[in-house]
C-alpha cells in the first residue's frame, strides 16, 4: 500500500514537472543579446537639423484641426482639454512657399489650466509634446525623428528631448530647440524654427 501511494505521488508531482521542463526547454526565447555590429551599427554620429515648422489652424486647408475637447474647453483661458491632430509641413526656410523637406505628424493637446501648455504629439505652444518629424528629402528620405517634451510657446527658446527614430535615425537620442518665428494670436497660426541635435548611427 505504501508503495502504491508513493507511485501515485510520483505520478501526480514528478511526471507533470518533467513534461513542463521538456516543453519549456523547447520553447523559443523571446529575447536575446546582440552585438551592435550584427545590425550594421558602427560609430555614433551627431547630426544638426535646421528647419521651419508651419502649424496652420485657419483657412480652407488647415494643417492642424481640433478633433476633441472637454466640456470646459470653450471657457478656459488656456483652452484646457483641446486635442488637435496635425500634419504640418517642415520647410527649409520660414516662407510658406519654401521647399518642403518633411512633415510634423501627430497630436497636441492643451494640458495646463494655468498657462498655455500642450501635451504634444505634434506641434507648438506650451505643454508636453510627442512629435514625429517624417523627412522626405535627400539621405533622410523615409526616416523619422520622435520628440517628447514641454514646448512653452511664449518662452524664447524651448528645449525638448529626442526619444527615438527610424531609418537613418534608428536608436536616435538628443534634443530639439524650438523658437517661435511668427505667431498670429487671432488665428493661432504659427511658424516655428527648429534646431535638432540628434545622436544616431
Amino acid at each position: 500500500m505504501a508503495m502504491a501511494k508513493s507511485k501515485t505521488l510520483f505520478s501526480i508531482f514528478f511526471i507533470p514537472l518533467l513534461f513542463s521542463t521538456l516543453i519549456t526547454a523547447r520553447d523559443p526565447r523571446f529575447d536575446r543579446s546582440l552585438s551592435p555590429k550584427s545590425l550594421g551599427l558602427r560609430k555614433e554620429k551627431l547630426s544638426h537639423l535646421h528647419f521651419y515648422f508651419h502649424d496652420i489652424l485657419s483657412g480652407q486647408n488647415p494643417t492642424a484641426v481640433r478633433v476633441a475637447q472637454a466640456a470646459m474647453t470653450a471657457t478656459s483661458p488656456t483652452v484646457f482639454g483641446a486635442v488637435m491632430m496635425a500634419d504640418d509641413p517642415l520647410t527649409v526656410g520660414p516662407e510658406p512657399n519654401s521647399k518642403v523637406i518633411g512633415k510634423a505628424q501627430g497630436i497636441y493637446a492643451s494640458a495646463s489650466q494655468n498657462d498655455l501648455g500642450l501635451l504634444m504629439v505634434t506641434t507648438r505652444n506650451k505643454g508636453i509634446a510627442v512629435l514625429n518629424f517624417a523627412f522626405m528629402e535627400g539621405k533622410y528620405n523615409g526616416s523619422t525623428v520622435s520628440l517628447l517634451g514641454r514646448n512653452a510657446v511664449f518662452s524664447g527658446v524651448r528645449e525638448m528631448s529626442i526619444v527615438g527614430g527610424s531609418g537613418v535615425f534608428r536608436f536616435a537620442r538628443g534634443y530639439a530647440q524650438a523658437k517661435t518665428f511668427w505667431l498670429n494670436t487671432t488665428s493661432g497660426d504659427a511658424i516655428v524654427e527648429y534646431n535638432v541635435y540628434v545622436l544616431h548611427y
